[in-house]
């Protein structure tokens, strides 16, 4: 197991090429169980995570092969079952159930995590495709699934589940009939997915808003589509000039798709502005002010900028609320930047962040992903050497991240723990 150390206190200054998204390329991946023709992406990123769906698709029937950051599917003898070995690693598995569904009337899917089948938000996928026309029944750990033919219904969701959107949206897809998809997620992602699915003839309408409607098709063939860039990975470079000090271009960064974020990080002091079709530059103006953030549903504040944007505050002046909507117990990188000399206070599902004068070297050990971000930005502004542990979840949303930013400015080693 590796971890980073991070030597800090460096402005960062120069260019980072935005990667393709994580989170886009791993639903529009297992949509490709549904098509009929070969597929070739392109832009996809070069993560633990895709080289785990990549297998995936080889166990399901659909053999891909990856060169540079291009990945080209034939789907052929397809196969129903998802085993535990994959599935448990990544909970993004379960968006194979809906496209085995459509296309073969079966699946068996290994529960993600362990999970019981009551727990959020696979109940949310399972209710949504009995409406649909398929059985499901709980056998050793697996949701076995059953359908003659799936069939268009008018589904609302209880709140905007970007998982059960992607997974029902697939569905329906080759359902017959009309699909009605209500109170869905808005995330890029999710309009991603539903332009690739058109791209290959799926006929969707809506994507983007609150509700889509898909007429279902008798099959998909095959294209090229190129992977959306990471909003998620330009919102966390763009934190990374501001608690640097530095100043960065953001190449192909989406813009449109972080408002909420650029916004927030404006009125706490960064300069973001637009440079040609697709770059962003960002820089420091010298004062960072705390502000208070909640995290909501796309185009609220993501919650997956939720742990990076308090690493910034710990510096800022002043103090913030940061309010928690999405997940619960996403809080974990708190005790670790404590470790690090910031001040936050947590209360329930909110923290209270008062910015410190400096950040202090320590070792700290990464919870999640997004936490793992969090405390490499840390590192970055701090005084001395930081440690941060247990990267591999790093390694799943990030790609090379140290060498990225190494080439702007950082000092940071990759070594063994």
């Amino acid at each position: 197991m590796d971890k980073l150390v991070i030597q800090g206190g460096a402005p960062l200054r120069g260019a980072i090429a935005v990667s393709g998204s994580k989170n886009a390329a791993l639903p529009i991946l297992m949509a490709s169980i549904l098509a009929e023709e070969p597929i070739t992406y392109t832009n996809v990123p070069r993560l633990r995570d895709i080289f785990t769906t990549n297998k995936l698709l080889a166990i399901l029937g659909c053999p891909a092969e990856f060169d540079g950051h291009t990945v080209t599917v034939t789907p052929c003898d397809l196969k129903p079952e998802a085993p535990y070995d994959l599935v448990k690693t990544m909970r993004a598995s379960v968006l194979c159930l809906g496209p085995l569904l459509a296309r073969l009337g079966e699946a068996r899917v290994a529960l993600p995590g362990g999970c019981a089948i009551g727990a959020r938000p696979v109940d949310l996928h399972l209710t949504a495709l009995e409406k649909m026309g398929a059985t499901f029944d709980l056998d050793s750990g697996y949701i076995q699934g059953h359908c003659k033919k799936l069939r268009g219904a008018h589904i609302h969701f209880d709140f905007p589940t970007v998982g059960g959107t992607e997974n029902l949206l697939m569905a329906a897809t080759l359902a017959e009939g009309e699909t009605v998809l209500e109170n869905v997620a808005r995330e890029p992602e999710v309009v991603d997915l539903a332009n690739f699915l058109i791209a290959c003839g799926a006929k969707i309408e809506g994507h983007g808003s609150s509700i889509i409607k898909v007429q279902g098709v008798s099959r998909l063939g095959g294209c090229e589509y190129r992977i959306m860039p990471d909003r998620i990975e330009a919102g966390t470079f763009m934190v990374a000039a501001g608690i640097t000090g530095g100043d960065l271009l953001l190449t192909d960064c989406p813009f449109e798709e972080l408002e909420a974020v650029i916004a927030k990080l404006r009125d706490m002091g960064l300069v973001i502005e637009r440079e040609g079709a697709r770059d962003v530059r960002v820089t420091h103006n010298g004062h960072l002010r705390a502000r208070d953030v909640t995290t909501r549903p796309f185009p609220g504040f993501p919650t997956d900028m939720q742990a990076q944007i308090m690493a910034l505050m710990t510096i800022a002046s002043g103090a913030g609320v940061v309010e928690e909507t999405i997940f619960e117990n996403r809080f974990m990188h708190v005790p670790e930047l404590v470790r690090m000399g910031a001040d936050v206070k947590l209360s329930g599902h909110t923290a209270v962040v008062r910015g410190v004068q400096r950040l202090i070297g320590a070792p700290v050990m990464a919870s999640d992903l997004r936490a793992s971000a969090s405390l490499v930005l840390a590192g970055l502004a701090a005084q001395g050497e930081t440690h941060v542990q247990r990267i591999y979840h790093l390694d799943r949303g990030y790609e090379r991240i140290e060498e990225k930013l190494n080439a702007v400015g950082a000092r940071i080693t990759r070594m063994p723990e």
